[in-house]
């Protein structure tokens, strides 16, 4: 079983879509997108999570060509210019995941948890490289349409202890796969609490655990329904709570603020500043 105590790094979110619910439309232009990483990556960031299709809820798919068109500019000219940064590819297509780990990407973000399609785990393995299962139920367009759990809690780690083992079959070593119970997809606002409080049983399974609630609408209910330009300190406050409980990783849009939320996790765990 791998060790999954590890410091706490931060994901930068690079959406290059006309369409997501936070940035859309801002980073399209590789010049654009190419300030953004400098400025994430200034700000914090080690890991930089390209997308090209939106999946916040009610949002519809687009066709691989159309995201591979996206991403390609800003993962070919981010690698190069930025060599020490890790970039990661948010995608359900084994298509879409190939072109950007030929542009150099190294990770492989799968909203879908191998749901879309299976053969990201060889595609994964066959570059060796990090694979992110998250839990989600449905699709983006339907996936908030009433969605039931018995125990959201045991289900959501089932099914993600058994897309790591199926993963692990196809090549991809344990210490290339980390978790998401995928906050926000397919969930209630019970559901991301109770999976929340639940990440200590998720970490049992052996592998880090990563938490993206950035300005997601679940902080915004428990704010009486404030827009997500409101969210921030919200944000903060749950991934600093995932933090206390052993994530690993924190995929956010604001990079400067959860940066500095590890380094004062890091200070009040160890009792000194850290290095």
């Amino acid at each position: 079983m791998q060790k999954t105590d590890i410091k706490p790094i931060v994901m930068g979110i690079l959406n290059v879509t006309p369409d997501s619910f936070w940035d859309g439309g801002k980073f399209n232009a590789q010049k654009s997108a190419l300030a953004q990483i400098e400025k994430m990556a200034y700000d914090g960031a080690l890991i930089i999570d390209v997308g090209g299709e939106s999946t916040r809820p009610g949002s519809d798919p687009v066709t691989a060509g159309e995201e591979i068109r996206r991403i390609s500019p800003a993962i070919e000219a981010g690698v190069k210019k930025f060599p020490e940064l890790s970039f990661s590819i948010d995608t359900t297509k084994t298509e879409v995941a190939k072109a950007a780990l030929d542009l150099g990407a190294t990770i492989v973000n799968d909203v879908s948890g191998l749901q879309a399609d299976p053969e990201k785990a060889s595609l994964a393995a066959s570059y060796g490289a990090t694979l992110v299962l998250m839990h989600s139920k449905g699709k983006p367009k339907t996936m908030q349409n009433d969605p039931h759990y018995t125990d959201v809690v045991t289900e959501v780690n089932r099914f993600l202890q058994n897309k790591a083992q199926f993963a692990q079959r196809n090549g991809v070593p344990a210490e290339n796969i980390i978790l998401d119970p995928g906050i926000g997809f397919g969930k209630r606002l019970e559901h991301n609490l109770a999976l929340l409080n639940g990440i200590p049983k998720l970490k049992e399974l052996g592998y880090p655990v990563l938490i993206g609630a950035s300005r997601k609408s679940m902080i915004g209910q428990i704010l009486g329904n404030r827009p997500a330009e409101g969210r921030l300190a919200g944000t903060i406050s749950v991934h600093y709570h995932a933090l206390t409980l052993g994530a690993s990783i924190l995929r956010v849009h604001d990079v400067a603020e959860a940066s500095d939320s590890i380094r004062i996790f890091e200070a009040m765990k160890a009792g000194t500043k850290p290095e």
